[in-house]
């Protein structure tokens, strides 16, 4: 099963929520800010996530999708 994690980058504003919840330590603030100034949250390691949605949950502005395939 591949699991599909994406970000919307332009709403993140880097608040770490998700990065610090991750059970497996794959979530991190981006070197590059967004549109609006931010260091949006991304995934450094795709293949690695569970899929456990422990960062969508957080999310203070649901900008997380976890898809299962």
């Amino acid at each position: 099963m591949a699991i599909h994690l994406t970000f919307d980058r332009d709403k993140c504003k880097g608040c770490e929520l998700c990065v610090s919840v991750c059970p497996k330590h794959i979530l991190a603030l981006d070197s590059a800010a967004n549109a609006k100034g931010y260091r949006p949250a991304v995934c450094v390691d795709p293949a690695a996530c569970i899929g456990c949605a422990s960062c969508a949950k957080i999310c203070p502005d649901s900008i997380i999708t976890i898809q299962k395939d």
